[in-house]
């Protein structure tokens, strides 16, 4: 069964920064498209980050430069580091991996 378990979430300031997690069972990361999506309340679900087996990391404008991916291969995680957050970032952040999503955190960017 696979599993996808985001962590990391919470309330930031803007100008401040939040690393979140997702920590995959059933599958392993390393032989995956991993992807970080978030949705906003009303909005669309927006991909912000894909990192490939061979490491490549992939951005849209809306987060490049302030966002970043990773994966630790022997934890089974991937991370994405969000800099400089944004109000406009608020949104609940999903793990993504073949046709599966975790359940989400949620990340709210207010003073």
């Amino acid at each position: 069964q696979v599993q996808l378990v985001e962590s990391g979430g919470g309330l930031v300031q803007p100008g401040g920064s939040l690393r979140l997690s997702c920590a995959a069972s059933g599958i392993e990361i390393r032989h995956h498209v991993m992807d970080w999506y978030r949705q906003a309340p009303g909005m669309q679900r927006e991909l912000v980050a894909t990192i490939i087996s061979n490491g490549v990391t992939n951005y849209p404008d809306s987060v490049k430069g302030r966002f970043f991916i990773s994966r630790d291969n022997a934890k089974n995680t991937v991370y994405l580091q969000m800099n400089n957050l944004k109000p406009e970032d608020t949104a609940v952040y999903y793990c993504h991996a073949s046709g599966f999503r975790g359940q989400g955190t949620e990340v709210t960017v207010s003073a």
